[in-house]
């Protein structure tokens, strides 16, 4: 299996994104948890935007 290299920011918020959704599981997101979803989303988009443009 091949292993991928992840920028440590992008990492770092991948695993947050998986432990909010780990623990919701099973059932919607509330609005305020969709709005901290969307900035968690938000920031997981940043760290790989930055990645790609500084080549890590």
């Amino acid at each position: 299996m091949a292993t991928t290299c992840v920028p440590d920011a992008a990492a770092e918020a991948n695993e947050q994104i998986r432990q909010f959704m780990a623990a919701r599981t099973g059932r919607g997101l509330w609005p305020d948890e969709q709005a901290e979803y969307e900035q968690l989303l938000a920031a997981w988009a940043v760290a790989v935007r930055q990645a790609a443009t500084t080549g890590l």
